[in-house]
């Protein structure tokens, strides 16, 4: 790292639901191979990585640190410190805190604050923009991001750029909301105005000053967070009592739409915040009749349409379609006209009021020493299938309303019951008792997967009692 390198802020705390039924709470989209190589998180990492960039500070939430760790690993990514939210605040106390626990080590420190669900493929081109925001942002500016419009989107809002070009960007004149499709039309025709990508470049200082200027409350409060943050396994756990004490405000409306230092790079690449099915289908492979699959589909005689499988054994056949996007799941499937699937948050929050499990989670659930799914739920027993990664450990346990019996099918398991331990090998099986104490872990180099089989008369996940976990938990079903 030299001075001069940036130090990109990568957030990733939040949940897509315009993306339903691929993207849930549980699970949201940054972290999903939607298009390209990788999740959308791993490629914002991949490109802001390498020669002129610092380690990334990430800030998350508590259930996705995990994952944000395991993915940057897998992309040969080394974070820098990993912040971890006690509750959703929005984006403007997120990219502060980022901003005040670099000033610790230096204040003049450039950052490029970033969301981790845009979809970018030409790295290089936007490396490019970013370097020509450099000299403004080290002058003092805070440099937004904006991207060439090429249709009247409404979906997004606008940048109003200003004249008299300084340090090699031009002064932003006004935010623009997202408009009315005649505004729209207006200022695409009139020239002048840029889609907000919401990206920006500033040094620590010059984010701080900003919110000492315009936002004196939120930055009492997240320096407290920062100043009282705790370490746990390699995270910085930022304090909750002063953090939840901070205004729920994206950054644009506690601090850009405010300051007179801003300044703008125009970003002539691609550029996509993939916000709904829509723009996954603008960006696909598609046919010459506009239709695109992926994964196990087949489309005869359709026009303008998405066919989208999550899973090989569940294959998806549209005939006939026009105008129409099929999205399965293993548990939900949404079939939309492609004119309405901006509506799909609006659907996903009366399937939340409705109490509809699929709202917010996956038969399929991430943990830190890998995953388990759903494969049948009865009244009184529940059939899962677990895969452990090499070298992990589930916490040593109890269980208050069930028994457990686990079949292994691949690898093997080092298996504690009570005082006990002893190797199953695959074609092997174990029984565990209720109340006993007991733990399961992969010793070997490959992943060890199992069948569970629980019985009894509450199956929830927090009938779980830890004694000892590597992960930190604490109780709960994920602590």
């Amino acid at each position: 790292m030299t001075s001069n390198d940036i130090t990109p802020v990568i957030l990733c705390g939040g949940s897509g639901t315009r993306l339903w039924p691929v993207s849930r709470q549980s699970f949201p989209k940054q972290f999903i191979q939607l298009i390209g190589e990788g999740s959308l998180f791993q490629q914002s990492s991949t490109r802001l990585s390498g020669a002129g960039f610092a380690a990334p500070i990430v800030v998350t939430n508590s259930d996705f640190r995990f994952i944000a760790t395991q993915q940057l690993a897998e992309a040969q990514i080394d974070p820098g410190a990993v912040l971890i939210e006690p509750a959703a605040r929005n984006t403007a106390p997120a990219l502060l805190a980022a901003a005040i626990l670099q000033a610790k080590t230096d204040a003049n420190a450039l950052m490029l604050a970033a969301p981790s669900d845009h979809y970018i493929t030409q790295a290089d081109t936007f490396r490019d923009s970013v370097r020509k925001g450099i000299t403004a942002a080290q002058a003092g500016q805070i440099v937004t991001f904006g991207i060439t419009p090429d249709q009247p989107e409404t979906g997004y809002g606008y940048l109003e750029l200003g004249t008299d070009e300084v340090h090699g960007a031009v002064p932003l004149k006004r935010f623009v909301e997202k408009p009315q499709l005649a505004e729209a039309e207006r200022m695409l025709a009139a020239g002048g105005y840029l889609w907000n990508a919401g990206i920006f470049m500033y040094t620590a200082q010059a984010m701080i000053d900003a919110f000492a200027k315009h936002a004196p409350e939120t930055l009492e409060h997240v320096t407290a967070a920062v100043d009282a943050a705790e370490p746990d396994l390699g995270f910085l756990r930022l304090d909750p009592a002063a953090w939840n004490k901070c205004a729920d405000i994206s950054v644009d409306f506690a601090i850009m739409e405010k300051v007179d230092n801003l300044s703008v790079i125009e970003h002539h690449g691609d550029w996509s915040d993939l916000g709904g099915w829509g723009a996954v289908h603008m960006h696909a492979d598609t046919d010459e009749n506009g239709v695109a699959v992926q994964g196990a589909a087949l489309a005869v005689d359709c026009e303008n349409t998405l066919l989208r499988s999550e899973n090989d054994g569940l294959q998806i056949v549209g005939l006939g379609l026009k105008d129409i996007v099929a999205v399965a799941m293993p548990d939900a499937v949404l079939v939309a006209d492609r004119s309405r699937v901006a509506n799909l948050g609006d659907v996903v929050k009366q399937m939340r009021k409705s109490t509809i499990p699929q709202a917010n989670t996956f038969p399929k659930d991430h943990r830190p020493w890998g995953f388990f799914e759903t494969l049948i739920l009865g009244g009184r027993f529940q059939v899962k299938r677990i895969v452990v990664t090499p070298g992990a450990a589930l916490s040593l346990q109890s269980h208050v309303h069930r028994s457990e019996h686990w079949i292994v099918v691949a690898g093997t398991a080092k298996v504690t019951i009570d005082d006990k331990v002893q190797l199953v090998c695959e074609n092997e099986s174990v029984y565990i008792p209720l109340g006993a104490v007991h733990r399961m872990e992969n010793p070997g180099k490959v992943p060890m997967e199992l069948i569970e089989v629980q019985t009894g008369s509450y199956l929830g996940e927090d009938d779980i009692v830890r004694y000892e976990d590597v992960y930190a938990r604490g109780q709960g079903a994920k602590g």
